[in-house]
């Protein structure tokens, strides 16, 4: 589970809302019944002429007598939410205390809005802390929805209802299970977890080789040195980063709401972003769709957050004006390494990879396409579905012959990409 962009609690920082809330009472539906009960039985007292039918009748008659009983005209209500940026499946609590209600009985209600489910939506409230619970399902920004304070007065009598609306909550696309870092491409003269080509101060054995003035006595290798009759000392492999570019295919999206092919390139850019960041290379982002969007690399977690912020202006379609499918020299630093989440439907996208390995960008593409062309059982259905998955293997094929490998995922499993002929396999792992 991927630790909260923020984390519940005082510490985090969310500061706490106080509203005063304007009360109307009201007469309550406990009230409306025995004012019917009473009435009642003064008829039946009336029409059977029995009297002890009055007395039947008395006890509502005296608590509605409470109605000049004197109730507060507002009453403060202060509320903390836990976490003001989670990722979709976190829940976010909610403290609420209510003020000035005296000893009316009260209840908080929380009302969700769309996209947004309640864990618990109601409890008593008091000068204790009341918490209630919401969980966003689906990224984006999003009004949790409304909270309703209820009063009633000592004996049920009259009723009140206050409302007030939650703060917006960001909610982002939940990163993926991505666990290995792979060297894709050219590795950039900076310190980084690649083992390179050439020998320098690393982790990885690169060989043996004769000792030399200003060598560390600490890296002699005794047993070569024995064999050889002279002084030889180990070699590594140096370290070095890469430059990885995400891209994003928004021109289409398929599929039900929550899991669409366009969830499914957020979460996997999430998390191969996450891995590499925590590699110590530098990760950029390109969105093509309505219109195009990018973010140059950059290193750290403040990257990090930078990319999860421009994943929620995402606009999924195609525009003619503004939708460029060409990505600008700027978004892409000489040597970059392209991982790219496409459903691979729209020409143009697919174009817009060719270019790219046309300019020698070493290319990776994640199919997130789950979704199968529907149809009855008839023999022209079965037909159509069958070119369709021809036509899906003919790009595939195509774009391999060009060093475009292609990964189907599903979005559940765990993303791993292909390794490349001259990619490495570092051995970082996210614990």
């Amino acid at each position: 589970m991927p630790a909260s962009p923020q984390r519940p609690g005082p510490s985090t920082g969310v500061p706490a809302a106080s509203v005063e809330l304007r009360l109307g009472w009201r007469v309550s539906a406990h009230a409306r019944r025995l004012f019917y009960l009473a009435l009642a039985g003064f008829g039946l007292a009336i029409v059977t002429r029995r009297a002890e039918l009055v007395a039947f009748a008395a006890p509502a008659l005296v608590l509605l007598g409470a109605w000049r009983a004197p109730r507060p005209p507002t009453v403060r209500t202060n509320f903390r939410l836990s976490a003001r940026r989670v990722y979709e499946g976190e829940q976010v609590a909610v403290e609420v205390t209510l003020e000035g209600h005296d000893d009316h009985w009260a209840e908080v209600l929380l009302h969700p809005s769309d996209g947004v489910r309640a864990v618990r939506g109601g409890g008593r409230a008091g000068p204790d802390a009341t918490v209630l619970a919401f969980q966003v399902d689906h990224w984006g920004r999003r009004a949790p929805g409304v909270m309703e304070v209820v009063m009633w007065d000592r004996y049920g009598m009259f009723e009140c209802h206050g409302f007030t609306p939650l703060p917006q909550v960001v909610c982002y696309p939940r990163p993926a299970q991505h666990r290995r870092a792979l060297a894709l491409g050219r590795l950039a003269n900076r310190s980084g977890d690649h083992p390179a080509r050439s020998a320098g101060e690393g982790v990885e054995f690169n060989g043996v080789r004769q000792y030399a003035a200003g060598d560390r006595q600490r890296s002699i290798n005794w047993a070569a040195t024995t064999r050889r009759g002279r002084l030889q000392v180990n070699t590594f492999a140096a370290e070095r980063s890469q430059d990885i570019v995400v891209i994003v295919d928004a021109i289409s999206d398929i599929g039900q709401p929550g899991s669409t092919s366009l969830d499914c390139s957020l979460r996997g850019a999430l998390g191969v972003s996450r891995t590499y960041l925590d590699a110590r290379d530098r990760v950029g982002i390109v969105f093509i769709g309505k219109r195009l969007a990018w973010l140059p690399p950059g290193m750290g977690n403040r990257q990090f957050f930078r990319l999860m912020e421009g994943m929620l202006e995402v606009v999924p379609g195609w525009s003619p004006d503004e939708g460029v499918t060409r990505v600008p020299r700027a978004a892409l630093p000489p040597g970059a390494s392209v991982i790219a989440f496409s459903t691979l439907v729209d020409t143009r996208f697919v174009e817009t990879l060719r270019d790219l390995r046309q300019r020698s960008f070493s290319v990776v593409v994640v199919d997130v396409l789950g979704a199968v062309p529907g149809g009855g059982n008839a023999r022209l259905d079965k037909l159509a579905r069958r070119i369709w998955r021809m036509e899906r293997q003919a790009l595939t094929f195509s774009l391999g012959e060009l060093g475009i490998p292609v990964v189907a995922w599903d979005g559940e499993e765990p993303l791993v990409l292909p390794a490349q002929r001259h990619a490495r396999q570092v051995a970082w792992s996210r614990g």
